[in-house]
């Protein structure tokens, strides 16, 4: 401590000297009207002192101010983005669940249309390999599945049931290149039989003097046991009649979105 005051001797004796005669000054402007020859002498050498302490403590306040502003600023932002993603959450739950209701709806239309047993059925999965069009729904032999029931939504026909577990099953996608269905033109009646192409269809074996024209619909025909008569498998895109052979060449659109499949229809079998 003593170092200390030995080294810091004559800054500590001018700070004194400053406050003894501001003290002394701050005691006379309380007593006089007038300012002295000595006060004003004061008054001009602690002026940029003054200053200078007014200007620090100004710029201090500022910043603590500032600081605290943007802090707090800073919270509310946080608090808005949080706020605004739940609310984004919300909004899409709330438009899932309608297109959900949407799809339901149909669905429940068409079992109100429609005589047989219907088992409803959620799509778990599907066959991404190159060779096979085929999904896995969660319901098998223990919701009463059999292998080759037909699978359908209210648009047409999705497929057919090719594996049975308890709990699960595999269909058979019309797309497949192994699938067949016995149609017809809804329109005409001309017959033939419904392939798959990978991920279209063709109507084969359809007489090339029969009319068929672009955007008629094929339908299935009820003959083959598989599927009853009267869905809808696809609707004519092409039409080609060579000037030989006995079959026109017909392309069909699938009517149903399988990229987009989540729930179905099992038909099942009539109770006996």
């Amino acid at each position: 401590m003593r170092d200390f005051l030995k080294r810091h001797q004559i800054p500590l004796l001018i700070t004194l000297l400053v406050l003894v005669v501001g003290f002394i000054y701050s005691a006379n402007l309380r007593k006089k009207t007038t300012t002295t020859f000595f006060e004003r002498a004061v008054l001009t050498l602690t002026e940029p002192l003054q200053n200078g302490i007014d200007r620090t403590c100004a710029g201090v306040v500022a910043l603590w101010d500032n600081y605290l502003w943007l802090i707090d600023t800073r919270q509310q932002n946080v608090v808005t983005i949080k706020a605004n993603r739940e609310l984004r959450a919300r909004l899409l739950a709330v438009k899932e669940v309608g297109l959900e209701n949407q799809r339901l709806k149909k669905l429940l239309d068409f079992v109100e249309a429609d005589p047989r047993k219907v088992l409803p059925a959620l799509v778990v999965a599907e066959d991404a390999s190159s060779w096979a069009r085929t999904i896995i729904i969660d319901k098998g032999g223990r919701h009463a599945v059999q292998e080759g029931a037909p699978v359908v939504v209210a648009e047409g026909v999705v497929g057919r049931v090719i594996k049975v577990a308890a709990n699960s099953s595999r269909v058979l996608l019309v797309t497949d290149a192994s699938s067949s269905i016995a149609g017809l033109v809804q329109r005409t009646r001309t017959r033939g039989v419904v392939r798959g192409n990978g991920r279209s269809l063709s109507l084969e074996f359809a007489l090339r003097n029969d009319l068929v024209e672009e955007q008629d619909l094929v339908i299935t025909s009820g003959m083959g046991g598989v599927f009853p008569k009267g869905l809808i498998v696809g609707e004519v895109s092409s039409v080609q009649r060579n000037e030989f052979g006995l079959f026109q060449q017909i392309e069909l659109s699938p009517v149903v979105d399988f990229s987009r499949l989540e729930e179905v229809l099992v038909l099942l079998e009539p109770e006996k």
